[in-house]
């Protein structure tokens, strides 16, 4: 999401759920939008339509709240760790830990989305039936009878945009929803997901560009500015597919590459016994900013950080021992897979995973630069 941090809202059954700032803005939009259109339709006064258009757009955003849910639960039951969901400028994402495993647990996360959608759009429809008479549903929801209340056009409007978020999901393209029902299908038929994945993406690539294409007419032929959106959209669908196409290939040579093949398998390590005056002694040694802390045996107790050291003496307790101050070192096997711990947290936060083997003893440091050349090489 170009780099941005999301900001925490609430947390769902132990779920972060967060948005961007450039949500913020859309939010915002939304609500000035609605609020013009809803006053049209109410005949009503700018303040109560102010205040249907902010409930509309809080059920909205509530919607796609519920959908990444639905990904989120269906992931999490199929033993895939949920790091978070956020709100950003084009909807929602929920975030997992690892890709899936198989088609059919590809095809589970990426249906249970619609499906809670789907779920909203006949519940809205049957409570818009019950109030206010089966007859009366499409003209309402087409924005088109002007005797509709605040209740029925906040039902009717709300259905409305289910349907096309359902609708819109399920298009056959990577990265949306139908792109990954599509690569499920394609990976259980050939049984490569590599050749699934190229597939969907490919589609997602067409999709974006005939985005790009709706757009620029609506600029330059109808001289309609709403069509900068489609254009934006349009490229952010076809850059994710292709990213997605050239992720499928990398992944697809790294397969049977180890962590243990290409790890450093002499790194330097901090004895658990070290004084902190001692370990700021090998930090200005190797220049370095953390060390793995190991025992006698050399197994991996944590890892010492150089600012945390330096805090602890500067707090006078130079003679505490290095094992008395450590983060955990979240450590892989020397046998996982490479493409497995390229997102692992400490890569990204200390530059380097640990790597042990069954009993725990430290084998090897796998840092960014290694991945780095791995990745490299692999690139098609």
């Amino acid at each position: 999401m170009f780099g941005e941090r999301s900001i925490q809202l609430v947390r769902v059954a132990g779920i972060r759920i967060g948005a961007s700032p450039s949500w913020f803005l859309i939010l915002f939009f939304v609500i000035w939008a609605l609020s013009n259109q809803f006053q049209d339709v109410l005949g009503s006064s700018q303040e109560v339509a102010y205040l249907v258009g902010l409930t509309a757009a809080g059920l909205f955003f509530g919607s796609i709240v519920l959908h990444e849910l639905g990904h989120a639960f269906e992931a999490r039951r199929s033993g895939i760790r949920v790091e978070g969901i956020d709100l950003w400028l084009f909807g929602g994402i929920a975030k997992l830990s690892r890709d899936s495993e198989s088609p059919g647990e590809e095809f589970r996360v990426a249906a249970a989305g619609p499906a809670v959608t789907l779920l909203i759009f006949i519940v809205t429809c049957a409570a818009a039936a019950l109030i206010y008479g089966a007859g009366d549903v499409m003209d309402v929801i087409r924005l088109q009878d002007g005797s509709a209340n605040a209740v029925e056009l906040l039902l009717s409007w709300l259905a409305l945009m289910n349907a096309v978020l359902f609708f819109f999901n399920l298009l056959p393209a990577f990265p949306l929803d139908g792109g990954r029902i599509a690569r499920a299908a394609v990976w259980k038929l050939t049984g490569d997901r590599t050749k699934g994945t190229v597939a969907a993406a490919r589609l997602g690539q067409g999709f974006g560009f005939l985005l790009i294409a709706f757009g620029a007419y609506r600029i330059f032929a109808q001289d309609d500015w709403g069509g900068a959106w489609y254009l934006v959209l349009g490229w952010l669908i076809a850059g994710s597919a292709k990213s997605a196409a050239v992720s499928a290939r990398v992944t697809d040579r790294l397969e049977g590459v180890t962590v243990g093949d290409i790890m450093d398998t002499t790194p330097v390590t901090l004895p658990a016994s070290t004084r902190l005056i001692d370990a700021e002694e090998w930090f200005e040694r190797y220049n370095a900013e953390w060390f793995a802390v190991v025992d006698d045996e050399g197994r991996l107790l944590g890892i010492a950080e150089r600012h945390r050291i330096a805090a602890a003496i500067n707090a006078g307790r130079p003679a505490l021992a290095a094992s008395e101050l450590l983060t955990p070192g979240d450590p892989v096997s020397t046998d996982q897979p490479l493409e497995a711990v390229i997102g692992a947290e400490p890569l990204r936060r200390l530059g380097a995973v640990m790597a042990v083997d069954q009993a725990g003893v430290l084998r090897g440091v796998l840092t960014v630069e290694q991945v780095r050349r791995a990745l490299t090489t692999a690139v098609p």
